[in-house]
């Protein structure tokens, strides 16, 4: 977790963007070049990630990817991401809203319906239960979800993982899960206009950087203009 403030131009009621997507989309990459971007134009930033981010949350991170749960069946593992979910917005990213900062997510509730809820056979509607109370209320204001072929995915985790690391827990599994993964975000994307952005990933660094800190700006824009509508009313 890495946090940074500057002096202006901050959100007067916080923003948050949560990123998502398959194995190897560039999800951290990515956040770590809007985040440059963002402090540039002086704005209180916070980048964090899922599973951690915060001290209780970071104790539950490893026994979800090194596998150790993966025994106990996919509900175990929801209850477990909820629980490590639900300390992180508590300890870290709701204050960080409420401080006026921009907060960075790689990963949130997404990966969650996607990993468990549809590649887990889990229940919709226990998946939404505990979604609820994990999150109490602190959904993402904007949603980058940024989509690449899982084959190409895969490729990239391989090639940037140390050639002592094994994949983790989610990304050695069968070629057709990380397809229907990859199909159940578009679909969450698709249901979900109004919070999430497709961006194609398969396209260079620089210019998903581009198409991702255009989304961006013109959301937050957006908010501003809003939060000064609210002020000349007053």
């Amino acid at each position: 977790m890495h946090s940074a403030k500057a002096s202006s131009e901050d959100v007067a009621h916080g923003f948050f963007i949560t990123f998502e997507g398959g194995e190897g989309a560039g999800k951290s990459s990515q956040i770590h070049r809007l985040a440059a971007r963002l402090l540039a134009r002086r704005y209180h930033l916070l980048v964090t990630r899922e599973p951690g981010g915060s001290p209780g949350a970071e104790a539950v991170r490893h026994v979800l990817l090194s596998g150790a749960a993966e025994q106990f069946g996919p509900a175990m593992e929801a209850i477990l991401f909820a629980a490590a979910r639900s300390d992180h917005v508590e300890q870290v990213i709701r204050p960080a809203v409420e401080r006026g900062e921009i907060v960075l997510c790689d990963r949130f509730i997404d990966s969650s319906r996607v990993y468990q809820g549809v590649t887990g056979n889990l229940d919709a509607g226990l998946m939404l239960e505990i979604e609820r109370v994990a999150i109490n209320g602190m959904m993402p204001n904007l949603t980058i979800m940024l989509d690449i072929d899982p084959a190409e995915g895969l490729r990239r985790a391989a090639a940037r993982r140390a050639e002592d690391e094994g994949a983790d827990r989610f990304e050695k599994e069968m070629l057709h899960i990380h397809q229907r993964r990859r199909e159940a975000f578009l679909e969450i994307a698709e249901a979900e206009p109004g919070r999430c952005v497709v961006i194609d990933a398969s396209k260079t660094p620089d210019v998903v950087e581009e198409e991702i800190a255009a989304a961006v700006f013109r959301v937050l824009g957006q908010q501003a203009d809003a939060e000064r509508r609210e002020a000349a009313a007053r």
